[in-house]
């Protein structure tokens, strides 16, 4: 099996189950590549936590990333029309997972420049890359009438919330200090 097709070279593509092409440039291929942009770098984010040896609680951040990577395709595929849709309880996971890092954090008093370490920058990026998918899809579902699932919208919400957990606790376990904007 080839790497190409070629049959994109005309910049259109289709999506699940649809012989209909539609222009690369539309809402929808917007949504999903962006979402495959948040999955991609989430692998560096795995990568990365790998190497610190990175644990919430003895369990390995790496695997819960490889899990976050996981319910990306869930999401491309239930926005690209296959029979795939967000379940709740992937939502509810999130929300654990919040509440568990929440626990051994400092409460938030102010916004925080991203940085400290390399860990916490990465999952720091991530989270926007999650953020304009939250964007994307939305506007995919808005202007293509192409509808999400009811837990869709609120997994890529809680998903940016974990990711600026994630770097908070990465920064917080490594004795990285958040510095807050002095807005001078």
């Amino acid at each position: 099996m080839a790497l190409y097709t070629a049959k994109g070279d005309d910049g259109s593509t289709t999506t699940f189950g649809s012989v209909q092409r539609i222009s690369k440039d539309s809402t929808i291929a917007e949504a999903l590549g962006t979402l495959d942009e948040v999955n991609s770098y989430l692998g560096m984010c795995k990568v990365q936590a790998v190497l610190d040896s990175f644990t919430l609680r003895e369990k390995s951040v790496a695997g819960m990333v490889h899990e976050l990577q996981d319910d990306m395709f869930i999401i491309q595929a239930e926005l690209a029309g296959a029979d795939k849709v967000m379940p709740q309880e992937k939502v509810q996971w999130l929300e654990s997972l919040i509440k568990e890092i929440e626990a051994e954090l400092p409460p938030i008093t102010s916004f925080f420049i991203a940085g400290g370490t390399e860990l916490a920058s990465r999952f720091d990026f991530a989270r926007t890359l999650a953020r304009r998918a939250e964007r994307r899809v939305v506007g995919a579902q808005d202007n293509d009438t192409q509808n999400v699932g009811k837990y869709t919208l609120a997994y890529l919400n809680r998903l940016s919330s974990i990711l600026y957990a994630l770097a908070r606790l990465a920064n917080y376990k490594m004795g990285a200090s958040e510095d807050s904007p002095d807005y001078k």
